[in-house]
């Protein structure tokens, strides 16, 4: 098989739809043509390969929708004679790509994209077509698909913004913008970019190649304009005329700097201000507008002239930016009726290098308008004093109050009587004199604080408050008297001179040069020929015995009485008693015993140990007597006779219902026997289970029965789980200590009555009427 080479190692190939064989120049028309280009050429030796192909074909990318021929492949084995079979395998290969399976010739049948897959690596083989065994090994071969500017460019980013202080200088970079290209960059100009500004100029200005925006004017204001829309374009081709374009948005905003200062809408500014405005609050506000933003537009307002007397201060509203005019001190209309004052607006931030005043000055008058105030002491606290005792409707002292308006209204004076809860004082309405309405007393109160209120008379609602202290001046009105009760003890064995007692005074009064106290007994005992004073020079004095024949059995207590007079004007005095007991001492002086009893106690035996005695024997008394009580309790039965159990129960119902219930309405069974009273007994308006003791007679000690029926028929008042009936009920049980024994007819031992009643009689007026009644019985038996 002859072999068949290719001399043109580089030529470009352009294959027909006729599969003409044709060599021609690169063409960039709008057909798509196929070029073959031959990268190099392998040739096979007869042995092993018969037929040779290109190992790479070129092909534009191309969008279709006809199939354009790749190229051919031929074997020299294709002879004619030979039913030989071409077949393709490899990327693409049945989809992409299709191979006449007689001729060879290979067509791209979709559309190629570079910026998809820029190549396809296949391979292709000789088969016998009617057996399909393969007449020659596979090989290898590429299509690579070759780039056009088919993509313009485009701002992944975009739009774009940026920002650039105002008043920037010229060139300035504001911003860099970055198109792409997706077509191949190395092939001819297809992703060569070129920018340039479609809107925006000539306030900016962008570097063709590297992208980046500039400020173009000089002097751009923020107050003037503020934000700026530029449209950048890029294009593809080097710019050159038939390339693509894209283009992008960049919002420019100018940021502001303190360029400009704060300005007073107005110079001159008037305010009316009442001159009763509270200190602290707001008497106007002033303005100063700035054009800048944010923090370049915050002032700062100061008084820098025309507040001589500091009554005004001006702060900042940092929500508004307003200067506010307070009040530090109180305005007063009398005294200055107009301020005028010079306030100065200042920036807090600004360039110290630009040279600009950045402040501005305003004239505020103010004036200060008349109100109705209310009257004014002549002082906030009156201090005054008055001696006690003084006799009513004495004048204290006298308050003044006048009204500081120009009309001056009169004043009208009173009392707050909060403040003078007992009213002790008066105000004259007129004129202020504070005068007595009830005597003083320094000892009780030295000082009286009132509050005195002044009123207009035209207008009640305009008042104002003074404090009044008034201190109650002492005078010699109280007498000395000792300092404390005292009880003195003299021994028997004292010694004439010794010293029984000291005594000292004291005075309520407080006079100005101190007390000075003198002591003396009355003129009926100057000559006493048992005692003495003497003074002690320190407002005391000490009394003396006169001699030691002292005994308790001949006097035991002594009454002195002492005159003490103090230095008052005029002097006031007192008699005060000193008691003195006779007492025995030791040896030593120390008081023993003072009672004259003493003398008659057994020698050895003391007070305690007679008390001791006496204790003990009470005690041996108290238990012999609770001994035989309880002997005697314990000899007499609880339980009377069974034939003298007999009682007649009478039950009364005020309303239907109750039924067995009703006969509970008392425990008769009590009565069986009193010293049970706080134990369960059982009932004895039933038929009783218990077989009773005959019943004896009650002793001196019995229980009253008509106390302990009362106490029950009580509880039973008081008791609310108690049956609700009325119940009448007639013991025949009288109780222990009744000789009458039982009352009732029921149960008699014997039908005859043969007991005598007259015993009756003798009971009281209670069994008065029934032993008559008995008498009267017996009588008419008889008849």
């Amino acid at each position: 098989m002859q072999a068949l080479t290719f001399k043109e190692v580089r030529s470009n190939l352009c294959l027909s739809s006729k599969g003409e064989l044709q060599s021609k120049s690169l063409q960039t028309g709008s057909t798509a043509l196929l070029r073959g280009l031959v990268e190099g050429q392998r040739i096979l030796s007869r042995a092993k390969r018969g037929w040779v192909w290109n190992q790479m074909f070129v092909l534009e990318e191309f969008s279709g929708p006809d199939p354009i021929l790749v190229g051919r492949l031929h074997t020299d084995l294709d002879v004619g004679s030979t039913p030989i079979k071409y077949v393709l395998a490899g990327e693409g290969a049945g989809t992409i790509f299709a191979i006449n399976e007689i001729t060879g010739d290979i067509h791209a049948m979709k559309r190629l994209d570079r910026e998809e897959k820029a190549e396809y690596t296949l391979t292709a083989q000789v088969t016998n077509r009617d057996t399909d065994q393969p007449l020659e090994p596979p090989s290898e071969f590429i299509i690579k698909v070759q780039d056009i500017n088919d993509n313009p460019p485009q701002f992944v980013e975009g739009p774009y913004r940026a920002s650039v202080p105002e008043t920037s200088q010229v060139g300035t970079s504001v911003t860099r913008v970055t198109a792409t290209d997706a077509d191949d960059p190395v092939y001819g100009n297809s992703a060569k970019l070129v920018y340039s500004i479609l809107e925006g100029q000539p306030y900016f200005s962008i570097d063709p190649n590297t992208a980046i925006i500039k400020i173009a004017l000089h002097g751009m204001d923020r107050e003037m304009r503020e934000e700026y829309l530029v449209v950048i374009q890029a294009k593809d081709m080097g710019g050159h005329m038939g390339g693509l374009s894209g283009t992008t948005t960049v919002t420019v905003t100018l940021t502001d700097v303190n360029d400009n200062p704060p300005k007073f809408s107005k110079s001159k500014q008037n305010f009316v201000i009442p001159e009763d405005l509270a200190i602290g609050q707001p008497g106007g506000k002033v303005k100063a507008n700035d054009r800048d933003i944010g923090e370049n537009a915050k002032s700062t307002y100061n008084i820098i002239d025309g507040d001589e007397r500091d009554v005004f201060e001006i702060t900042t509203d940092a929500q508004t930016q307003e200067g506010i005019l307070r009040l530090k001190k109180p305005l007063n209309f009398e005294t200055k009726k107009s301020y005028t004052l010079k306030v100065e607006a200042a920036n807090i931030r600004f360039d110290p290098n630009s040279g600009a005043p950045f402040k501005d000055t305003a004239t505020v008058k103010i004036a200060v308008e008349d109100s109705d105030e209310p009257p004014v002491f002549s002082k906030p606290t009156f201090v005054l004093q008055v001696d006690e005792n003084a006799p009513i409707n004495t004048v204290v002292g006298t308050v003044t109050a006048r009204d500081p308006d120009v009309t001056g209204s009169l004043v009208r004076y009173f009392i707050d009587r909060h403040t003078d809860l007992e009213r002790q004082f008066n105000v004259n309405v007129d004129d202020g004199k504070i005068t007595l309405a009830k005597p003083l007393d320094r000892e009780t109160d030295m000082w009286h604080n009132i509050t005195v209120t002044a009123t207009e008379i035209r207008n009640h609602s305009q008042i104002s408050r003074a404090t009044v202290a008034i201190r109650v001046l002492d005078i010699n009105d109280n007498a000395p008297e000792f300092a404390t009760e005292y009880e003195a003890f003299l021994c028997e064995n004292g010694k004439p001179g010794q010293v029984i007692q000291t005594v000292s005074a004291v005075d309520k009064d407080d006079p100005i040069q101190g007390h000075y106290f003198e002591y003396r007994l009355i003129p009926e005992m100057l000559n006493n020929p048992n005692f003495t004073i003497k003074n002690n020079g320190d407002n005391s004095i000490s009394v003396l015995a006169k001699h030691d024949t002292f005994r308790r059995q001949k006097q035991e207590m002594y009454f002195l009485p002492i005159i003490v007079t103090d230095n008052g004007n005029p002097p006031m005095s007192s008699t005060n008693t000193l008691t003195i007991r006779v007492c025995g001492c030791s040896r030593e002086g120390i008081v023993q015993s003072c009672n004259v009893e003493a003398y008659v106690l057994p020698i050895g035996l003391s007070m305690g140990a007679l008390i001791a005695i006496l204790a003990c024997i009470i005690l041996l008394l108290v238990i012999v007597v609770l001994f035989v009580t309880l002997r005697r309790h314990k000899n007499k039965p609880l339980i009377i006779k069974d034939d003298e159990d007999v009682r007649e129960n009478i039950i009364r119902y005020d309303d239907e219902g109750g039924g067995e219930e009703d006969t509970e309405a008392f425990d008769i069974a009590t009565l069986q026997n009193p010293d049970g009273i706080n134990g369960y007994l059982p009932r004895k308006d039933i038929k009783p289970d218990l077989q009773f003791m005959p019943r004896q007679s009650s002793g001196p000690n019995g229980v009253d029965v008509d106390e302990f029926i009362n106490v029950r028929l009580h509880e039973a008042d008081n008791d609310p789980t108690a049956p609700p009936y009325d119940s009448i009920q007639i013991y025949g049980y009288e109780g222990r200590g009744s000789i009458a024994g039982s009352l009732s007819s029921l149960e008699t031992a014997s039908s005859d009555s043969d007991q005598n009643y007259d015993y009756l009689r003798e009971w009281g007026p209670r069994f008065r009427r029934l032993g008559e009644l008995y008498s009267v019985g017996e009588s008419d038996k008889e008849t």
